[in-house]
């Protein structure tokens, strides 16, 4: 891709104390790609840790790059200026290196976050993500953003927007989960045959600790890396993906196992043995959205 750095720093359900810190660290130990978005309720601290160290002369605004994402309840194309005003504020930032339509789903915008109805489920707005494309290229002409892409598209879904007869800006990336459990193959070649970069997602199962064990077991004391989740990183990296976000809360942890995935290969039956994990496991289901007409995860891919 060469515009986006490959390796980054996931904020999701990092708490509004701990991420500062985390911030810090991450640059201290070279990071410089941040993935963040508005509903993780944590920009305001990613963007204090930011500010500390470009304070410090660590780092340059130029050196890095910050990802945010529009929430589903500012699709509405008059509410997407007002919603990259808001991350832009709290992470006391002049513009976004990426913004990303976080999911393909509008919901009634207002107060909640996650409007609801009588049954639970999210109250759908009646906004196309069509018309949210054509807000969201509004800010990189106006200077807000850099770059624009997508979140949780399923192909077809992302298909649509790429044959838009009036599209004028081209998504960079499709941000997807994606990890040795949901290896998501189909939709990342659908992805790189239209020329779009793909992003993962808890590249190293999330919460799952099942998964980085068995990875643990099974790959144990090969090559030299006994950390389960440096083989996972490097599978993504090496056969499938151009971008991922891994997320640590144990920060010695996170320096030693995630940066140092590139200076060795996985032979051939370690891939094999980690693809063959492959359940079609999803994490990130978003079940109380799964009445939206827009709901990606109905189709295969």
């Amino acid at each position: 891709v060469g515009k986006i750095p490959i390796l980054g720093l996931g904020t999701w359900k990092a708490a509004p104390g701990e991420v500062t810190e985390a911030v810090k660290v991450a640059i201290d130990a070279g990071y410089r790609h941040f993935d963040c978005a508005y509903l993780y309720n944590n920009e305001n601290d990613v963007g204090t840790g930011i500010q500390q160290k470009i304070k410090e002369g660590v780092v340059r605004r130029e050196d890095l790059f910050i990802v945010s994402k529009l929430w589903c309840t500012y699709h509405k194309k008059a509410l997407v200026k007002t919603a990259c005003y808001k991350s832009l504020k709290a992470l006391k930032l002049d513009y976004l290196d990426l913004y990303l339509i976080h999911w393909p789903m509008g919901f009634k915008p207002g107060e909640k976050d996650l409007p609801l109805d009588r049954n639970g489920m999210v109250i759908p707005s009646e906004t196309d993500y069509l018309e949210t494309w054509e807000a969201m290229e509004d800010l990189v002409i106006a200077g807000l953003v850099k770059y624009i892409g997508v979140s949780n598209f399923n192909h077809e879904q992302l298909e649509r927007l790429l044959d838009k007869p009036d599209l004028r800006i081209k998504p960079i990336t499709n941000q997807i989960e994606c990890h040795p459990y949901l290896t998501q193959r189909n939709l990342i070649r659908f992805c790189q045959s239209r020329d779009v970069s793909v992003t993962a997602y808890r590249p190293l199962g999330g919460s799952c600790n099942t998964l980085r064990l068995i990875v643990d077991i099974r790959l144990a004391e090969k090559s030299g890396k006994t950390a389960p989740c440096q083989r996972m990183v490097t599978l993504l990296w090496d056969r499938v993906l151009y971008t991922m976000f891994p997320k640590f809360h144990n920060l010695s942890l996170g320096q030693a196992n995630t940066l140092q995935v590139f200076d060795f290969e996985l032979a051939e039956q370690e891939v094999d043995e980690l693809l063959c994990l492959d359940r079609d496991f999803r994490m990130a289901r978003f079940p109380i959205a799964e009445n939206h007409k827009d709901y990606p995860f109905n189709i295969e891919y």
